[in-house]
């Protein structure tokens, strides 16, 4: 088992499954990865002291540098997306030190040289505009007006352009500012090409045709370049690929193409570039220097950084960590929100370089006392009716010089507060094992003890209710591995995708109103200021013995004979017994009529295999009961069983970890078989006796003992 260790200011998905995990200011932050560097013992990099304030500790230094040398070659050594180009350059030198490159760190031959300044096209761009130097301007598939750096100033150079033109998906800030708007084809609507970080490329094909007469990027450049205002996607795409393959069967090469999915290329070189010790010098003059607060800009976690704020499904879709809906928040420390009096939804005032927001605060454990988190893509003007007047705008704040990260941000209280969507407040157990964490070192001295340390001693086979006899069918059964689970709420998504779940605003959200038929359980563990963070999936657990089955009025949640707790919608008539006597409280009940049903593009968005509910209809998963029926009527047709893997719950499919397994638990060489026996198998709530067919295998750390001896936690 590998082990991770991360440091970050703000909780984030990959620190839900870090071993071990600091909790560190920018400031420690990059002192502390110095202090690494140097005991490694890169050309360079000079020692650095300790924070007084024991955020980190020298002995922690010397662990982790310890357990890495002794790793070389297999190892990796990472810089965060959005961290300085400094540290990133400081990385890279560790990674050399490693000798990790070619290994495990593989360097593209695109490097740009450092210092490197990613706003300089930009900026040349406004200052051209800004002097007259500019009559036509043609922005294609963008969005500067809303995104750019508050201190460029760009909307009020765009406005001396004589004649501007904008592509774009929607009628968007930048089209108001424009003088001709184009209607842009989706992505899904055009014939496109692109190639991957390792070199290989592909061809992408339109999965419809275009429903608003939309043109591409690629079209518009052709008029440009050409005059060719006819000109077709996939000619466009072909004409580059003939140009550049030369086959002489350039018909067959193009058909192998598409179906391949891939287009035969030739390998990518990888580079190995050296680090002089003058630059990482360089580099550490430029770390570790400014303590006052901090302000870290990241895209959204679900709406990215706007632009797909218009998505109802994106904007509902609860946020790791915080699990906030349909909008943003400031994010900080609970010592921080103690310091200035600030409990959830009190708006604050955030000034830098005397530009301001003014945006409602939420208090995270684990987040770091001298740093504060917003997230991009909130507070569009014109981005759509979904996306218009959601959230608070942080764009204004952002700065040529530091887009990511600004020093020396003021606070200040505002006295009002707003009310927050969020679908988890609680975050204890509330002395219930539902969830289950053990040590890699624990599993190993006593495999059961992750899982089963607290197992209840009820016998869940006695019941009052005649059992079912599974002998001759299928019996459908469920795994989650917490190990692998990072909380990214891919599957939430696919289920509200593949099971037309109805969006239902953040008024509802307030409410508890929420529809998704799959819920992340987030947990904190430990102190406050270091808290850990757990993810735990929730679905419909397909109890044997369900206690929604047997109160229901009307048979409209019923037993299968494989063993699903079918929902019969045309009998329900809204008692939502069943969801008062649902342990796991994963139910839905349409209170409103959430759908639309005249919008000619959503009636083409839903699934047709599944039913579109009503108002009064309670909702909840089965298995992607419609997939198992398609597969169980193609295997019937050959004259066949239903094999592993043949069937794939949306769920199971999008997951990006593999946590998922489903199929037949009376097929003992299925995956989720095999899962099911594995020591760390367990059932939530097994005590009640409802025997769930959904289980999971208890969270795995693999903390390194010299750091779990109660000296440096």
């Amino acid at each position: 088992m590998n082990r991770l260790y991360l440091a970050e200011s703000s909780p984030t998905s990959t620190g839900t499954v870090a071993d071990h995990r600091f909790v560190l200011s920018p400031f420690e932050l990059e002192s502390f990865a110095l202090a690494i560097a140097a005991h490694l013992g890169v050309k360079g990099a000079q020692p650095v002291a300790a924070p007084e304030n024991g955020a980190w500790t020298q002995r922690q230094v010397r662990v982790v540098a310890e357990d890495l040398a002794r790793n070389r070659t297999k190892s990796v050594v990472l810089a965060g997306e959005y961290a300085p180009p400094a540290l990133h350059v400081l990385v890279h030198a560790m990674n050399q030190r490693l000798d990790n490159l070619g290994k495990t760190v593989f360097l593209g031959d695109s490097l740009l040289a450092w210092p490197h300044d990613p706003h300089a096209e930009l900026k040349g761009l406004t200052q051209a505009m800004q002097a007259g130097e500019v009559d036509l301007c043609f922005l294609l598939g963008v969005n500067p007006v809303f995104d750019s750096p508050g201190d460029l100033e760009f909307t009020q150079a765009l406005s001396k352009v004589e004649t501007r033109v904008h592509l774009g998906l929607h009628e968007d800030e930048t089209a108001l500012h424009c003088h001709w708007q184009i209607p842009m084809n989706h992505w899904l609507e055009t014939w496109s090409d692109g190639v991957a970080y390792d070199g290989t490329a592909s061809i992408g094909q339109p999965l419809i045709d275009s429903l608003y007469d939309g043109h591409s990027i690629a079209q518009v450049l052709e008029l440009l370049i050409s005059g060719d205002n006819s000109a077709a996607d996939m000619y466009l795409v072909q004409t580059t690929w003939r140009e550049s393959h030369g086959a002489p069967d350039f018909d067959g090469w193009w058909r192998k193409a598409l179906h391949d999915g891939v287009v035969e290329t030739a390998p990518r070189k990888y580079q190995s570039r050296q680090l002089l010790p003058r630059v990482v010098e360089k580099a550490q003059g430029e770390l570790g220097h400014f303590e006052e607060l901090a302000l870290l800009l990241r895209p959204d976690p679900t709406i990215f950084d706007g632009r797909f704020a218009n998505s109802g499904w994106l904007q509902e879709c609860p946020k790791p960590i915080t699990r906030l809906t349909w909008d943003n928040a400031a994010l900080m420390a609970p010592k921080q929100a103690a310091a200035h009096r600030l409990q959830n939804g009190d708006f604050v005032a955030i000034e830098y370089e005397g530009r301001s927001i003014e945006i409602p605060i939420w208090i995270v454990p684990g987040h770091a006392e001298k740093a504060i988190t917003v997230h991009l893509g909130y507070g569009r003007a014109r981005g759509g009716h979904v996306a218009t007047g959601a959230g608070t705008d942080v764009y204004p704040l952002r700065s040529l010089s530091a887009p990511y990260l600004l020093h020396g941000v003021r606070l200040q209280k505002l006295g009002r507060r707003e009310k927050l969507a969020c679908t988890q407040d609680h975050q204890t157990m509330e002395g219930r094992e539902l969830l289950r964490v053990g040590t890699l070192a624990d599993y190993k001295n006593d495999p059961e003890h992750p899982a089963h340390a607290h197992e209840s001693e009820v016998d869940s086979s006695k019941s009052l209710y005649p059992g079912w006899d599974y002998s001759k069918g299928y019996a459908w059964g469920m795994t989650i591995d917490l190990t692998a689970c990072t909380g990214c709420n891919a599957c939430v998504m696919a289920c509200v995708s593949e099971n037309n779940i109805a969006v239902v605003g953040k008024e509802q959200v307030l409410n508890a109103r929420e529809m998704h038929w799959i819920r992340i359980d987030r947990y904190f563990e430990g102190d406050f200021d270091t808290a850990n963070v757990v993810n735990q999936p929730v679905v419909c657990m397909q109890c044997e013995q369900a206690p929604c089955e047997p109160v229901c009025p009307v048979g409209a949640t019923s037993h299968s004979a494989e063993g699903l707790n079918d929902m019969v919608y045309n009998r329900c008539v809204g008692t939502r017994y069943c969801s008062n006597n649902c342990p796991y409280k994963v139910r839905r009940f349409n209170f409103l009529a959430f759908g639309d049903h005249e919008s000619e593009t959503l009636k083409m968005q839903r699934n047709p295999d599944v039913t579109v509910r009503m108002r009064g209809v309670m909702e909840k998963c089965t298995y992607c009961v419609q997939r198992i029926n398609n597969a169980k009527i193609d295997a019937q047709k050959e004259e066949r069983s239903v094999r592993d893997g043949e069937i794939t719950t949306a769920c199971q499919q999008v997951c990006p970890t593999q946590a998922i397994a489903f199929g037949d638990i009376n097929d003992k060489e299925s995956q989720v078989s095999r899962w099911k026996s594995d020591p760390l198998d367990y059932g939530m709530l097994t005590e009640l006796g409802t025997r769930p067919r959904t289980s999971y295998l208890a969270k795995l750390r693999n903390p390194n003992p010299e750091l779990t001896d109660g000296q440096d936690g």
